[in-house]
């Protein structure tokens, strides 16, 4: 476990799920940054402080131990694992239950902010539909800071700040983070403005864009060509039908009767989809980490395949909540980013939780690059990997979850 030290006191913090052998910080050089410059500032926390982003918990962490007066602090994070890890590190740190309120990207966000502290996201569209949802509740007299590593802003980024909120500048790089400082203008002054006269009544803003419907192509397989499907910002390949995810649906197991089916780290649902519309008799599991996910998921299942079809959607830490045993089939697209880290990690804890989940003689189906290797990792795992189908680019994978297995799982 490491410790944050900041002006306020030192933290111990770690991401979640935990893993001591896990090098990666709960927080990096930007977070410093920000943290650095709010005390150095004397800047006033005592009103509404919203935290966009915040991966694991570090700034709101920092921030309770930091803050006096009657205001709220919120965290608004589209990450079941961040949202979860923030709880524990504040648990840790000795913050009172109720010192920050966590939101999530679907929920309504505060009315009024008096601060906005905004962590630079991966995902640019994530961020622009972020700062349409907050805009309403800027006032002239908001405190607008955001915060990133250098390769994480880009001229994109500050144009969204510029057009959405009002004029931005940014800082000089220290440790290779960077600070960005919009002021709020007054077509940005929204539901939340107090004394913005006319402009507050005049309020002209661009719309947001997000949630992106777009149709799927007429060659899409599995019986989803020409339909039109739903993405809320973040969600992997939102524009489109990405590559690897089409290579899995041309792929999909058939014959699958009664069984019980889960989308692994779902996105926007369509491979679930495909599932529900070729095998009426399936139950289907979507699980994803992020909120936009399930969400999105959610919306394109019961559009496609019917408001009465059975189906779970759940926000979660894959299948790690899942009972053992208990599912017949797995598909699986995963990630191999965390933020901005490459890392296979993700994938090794999917699979393990997938081997867990299934019944004896139940199936995982991966889908990856070529160069990740993951054959490897499903034999360390599971004992066995078949190749179903590759290209160039992408490998189809299938792994069967033995009864020794079956027998070891339940041992432990």
């Amino acid at each position: 476990m490491n410790r944050l030290t900041t002006s306020w006191g030192t933290f111990p913090l770690t991401r979640f799920p935990a893993d001591p052998r896990d090098p990666l910080r709960a927080w990096d050089a930007a977070d410093e940054y920000l943290l650095g410059h709010l005390a150095e500032t004397g800047t006033d926390l005592s009103g509404t402080v919203a935290v966009v982003g915040d991966r694991w918990g570090a700034l709101v962490t920092a921030l309770a131990a930091a803050r006096t007066g009657t205001g709220a602090l919120v965290q608004i994070s589209d990450s079941y694992l961040g949202r979860t890890a923030t709880a524990e590190n504040l648990a840790r740190s000795g913050a009172a239950p109720d010192a920050v309120t966590l939101l999530t990207t679907q929920d309504p966000p505060p009315e009024r902010i008096d601060v906005l502290l905004v962590r630079v996201p991966k995902s640019l569209a994530l961020l622009e539909d972020q700062l349409h949802r907050l805009a309403p509740a800027v006032h002239e007299h908001t405190v607008i800071v955001g915060t990133g590593m250098v390769k994480e802003i880009h001229t994109s980024t500050l144009a969204l700040f510029e057009r959405i909120l009002g004029t931005t500048r940014t800082s000089l790089a220290v440790k290779k983070a960077r600070l960005i400082h919009t002021t709020p203008d007054a077509h940005a002054a929204g539901a939340g403005a107090t004394g913005a006269g006319p402009a507050g009544a005049d309020l002209v803003r661009d719309a947001n864009p997000w949630p992106y419907r777009y149709a799927l192509p007429a060659d899409a397989p599995a019986g989803l060509a020409g339909r039109t499907v739903v993405n809320q910002a973040g969600v992997f390949c939102a524009d489109r039908l990405d590559i690897g995810t089409r290579f899995l649906l041309q792929h999909l197991p058939t014959g699958l009767g009664a069984a019980r089916v889960v989308d692994l780290g779902c996105g926007n649902g369509v491979v679930g989809l495909a599932v529900a519309l070729a095998e009426p008799e399936a139950e289907l599991l979507f699980t994803d980490e992020s909120y936009q996910a399930v969400a999105s998921a959610e919306e394109n299942f019961r559009t496609h395949a019917g408001e009465d079809r059975k189906a779970e959607f759940t926000v979660g830490d894959g299948l790690a909540e899942a009972a053992a045993g208990s599912v017949d089939l797995v598909l699986n697209n995963p990630p191999f980013h965390s933020h901005q880290a490459t890392t296979d990690r993700t994938a090794r804890r999917m699979f393990t939780d997938a081997r867990r989940a299934l019944r004896p003689g139940g199936e995982l189906w991966v889908v990856g690059n070529r160069h990740l290797g993951y054959h490897v990792t499903l034999r360390r795992i599971f004992g066995n990997s078949e190749l179903v189908a590759s290209d160039p680019k992408f490998v189809v994978l299938r792994a069967v979850k033995r009864a020794a297995q079956a027998r070891d799982t339940s041992s432990r």
